[in-house]
């Protein structure tokens, strides 16, 4: 055999160097052609205020060779506009200068400030369309119309004004179908921060285009002060007359500390998957739909069954079957717009709103088992699914959308909307967390000039909390063994999208009539409920002491009911949703 001729470092590097830029290339060239071919998926160039190209971000995109548009297991990825390097720089500079702690009332939020009704950050609408109009030219006119949707847009925004927000059609395409065949829409909000996940737009769309009812589902009320959900509720109802309020949370899950975060001192318990499901609102929800129906067409007795079923733990699910559509000649109704409401005699409801807000969850808990499949991450939800809850109601779970807006986009990463595993630039959202709660007082982090300043003027920026919290949890580089803060950056934010850490949004005016709220009349009331859902856990926990049953059975079964039974005396009166106190 000849002997091998010896290859250097550089060489190594330059075959490195070459083989990029060949893939580079390709990836250029696909790009190009889906381009040129009007591909809503391929990577395009939107023209921006100042006359800029916008990059796509194409959130986890799989490389695919399958021609066929319908079978692109890219489809359905999360489409949003990517930061600038340049910016980014600038962003990372910002985080080395000291954080300032702001006051309570700068996390009192206005939804005008956030979606500006009335410009052009709007609601994209299908399209009209008749039976008579063909697929292929149903979908160019939807083409051409997102296309200057985005360009009118971005021609009075830019990247650094605008938010995250969907730029993918084919997730548009799913809310409009959603939309056109619910009969009842419910949109789903994150009680911590429910103006952010609450479109104007959306609410008029409905109410007044499509003229359908539209109920909204104030979720995992267990990770705030009852006073303050009651506060939403009521600033909902003065700003938007339409809606019908429902609380609603798919977890009694164990919390250590209640109140507003700003004044928490040690981490709270988020909500944990693999757990057998407890929800609280399903009868506040299924007499709303009751008196929306009000008995045209539609029997909703079923349903009442089944939460009067759940709520003394019954298995009232196993003769439905969940999966297909009853046949039924009931009468069906035509409203003005031509949309048949209840065909066949069932009730659709639809369930839309952000990324990670609990869509699937709530369907979870309404059906009292695991029927879909639900994820940290946001875009989890590809497709819209529909479950039957009961013969006669059909759930429909949409696939979460971001609607642009004016938010920071910091918030976007912290409330889950944005996936934490693709954030560029960690150290921001740190920096905008940190000037909100006490996250160094949370996290029990110790100064790293402490002992030479003596406790005096310890200023932190992000870099030293990421520092702080890297040395705390033992992550290291696997090279120098330094602090690995990217990874300590990323744990934290990860603890607050979760619910570990709580930043919580508070309505205009909260924090001056924050005593009033938590004395109000509605208070007493959902703290009476709560404690009745606990007291119905005692009881499922007892009946299982009292029998036959042995201990580890016991411990297994109190453990999906979310508790365990040296447990059952502790209760957090702030908010008994988030039931008993934890380890």
């Amino acid at each position: 055999m000849p002997r091998k001729v010896a290859f250097s470092v550089k060489q190594k590097k330059k075959q490195l160097q070459e083989r990029r830029q060949r893939k580079q290339a390709r990836s250029n060239a696909d790009n190009d052609t889906d381009s040129d071919s009007g591909d809503v998926q391929g990577e395009r160039a939107v023209e921006g205020s100042a006359g800029s190209a916008i990059t796509v971000n194409k959130i986890n995109q799989q490389p695919s060779d399958v021609p066929d548009r319908r079978l692109d297991p890219n489809r359905f990825r999360l489409h949003f506009f990517k930061m600038s390097d340049k910016e980014l720089e600038k962003k990372r500079e910002e985080c080395l200068r000291f954080l300032t702690s702001l006051p309570e009332n700068a996390l009192e939020t206005d939804i005008d400030d956030i979606y500006k009704p009335g410009t052009v950050l709007d609601l994209p609408k299908r399209p009209a369309w008749t039976s008579a109009t063909s697929k292929q030219v149903l979908e160019q006119r939807e083409d051409e119309y997102f296309q200057r949707y985005l360009d009118n847009i971005f021609a009075v925004y830019g990247p650094r004004e605008l938010s995250y927000f969907e730029m993918n059609l084919e997730t548009w395409r799913q809310l409009w179908r959603v939309t056109e065949m619910s009969d009842i829409m419910l949109l789903v909000t994150d009680i911590r921060h429910p103006a952010l996940h609450f479109s104007p737009a959306l609410y008029d769309h409905v109410t007044r285009d499509l003229n359908k009812p539209m109920i909204l589902v104030l979720n995992k009320v267990d990770l705030a002060p009852l006073g303050l959900v009651v506060a939403w509720k009521d600033y909902f109802h003065k700003h938007f007359p339409k809606l019908r309020i429902v609380f609603f949370t798919s977890y009694a899950e164990a919390s250590s500390h209640q109140g507003s975060l700003q004044h928490s001192k040690c981490l709270n318990k988020g909500h944990k998957t693999g757990r057998r499901i407890k929800s609280v609102g399903s009868r506040e929800l299924l007499e709303a739909c009751e008196n929306l129906v009000e008995g045209k067409a539609v029997d909703l007795s079923s349903w009442r069954s089944k939460v009067e079923c759940q709520e003394v733990g019954k298995d009232e699910d196993a003769d439905v079957d969940t999966s297909e559509a009853p046949t039924s000649a009931a009468e069906t109704l035509t409203d003005d717009s031509g949309h048949v409401r209840y065909r066949d005699g069932v009730l659709t409801i639809g369930c839309v709103g952000y990324p990670n807000v609990g869509k699937s969850s709530l369907i979870n808990g309404l059906v009292g088992k695991k029927v879909v499949s639900v994820s940290k991450t946001p875009g989890h939800t590809k497709h819209f699914q529909t479950i039957f809850l009961t013969p006669t109601v059909k759930l429909c779970d949409c696939p979460g959308l971001v609607f642009p807006s004016l938010i920071e986009k910091p918030l976007q990463v912290l409330s889950g909307i944005f996936p934490v595993a693709h954030v560029r630039d960690p150290y921001s959202c740190i920096a905008y967390l940190a000037s909100r709660i006490n996250l160094t007082l949370i996290l029990k982090l110790t100064h790293p000039k402490a002992d030479r300043l003596n406790g005096k003027d310890l200023k932190w920026t992000a870099y030293d909390i990421c520092n702080e919290w890297a040395v705390k949890c033992g992550y290291n580089t696997a090279r120098g063994a330094r602090p690995d803060i990217y990874r300590a950056a990323n744990h934290i934010l990860r603890m607050t999208v979760e619910g570990r850490l709580r930043l919580n949004f508070t309505p205009p005016g909260y924090t001056e009539s924050k005593e009033a709220w938590r004395d109000h009349p509605e208070v007493i009331v959902l703290l009476r409920k709560g404690q009745s859902v606990i007291r119905g856990y005692r009881r499922e926990v007892d009946t299982l002491l009292s029998s036959d049953t042995d201990e580890e059975e016991v411990m297994s079964s109190a453990a999906s009911a979310n508790q365990r039974p040296e447990e059952a005396e502790t209760l957090d009166v702030s908010n008994p949703f988030s039931t008993l106190s934890g380890d």
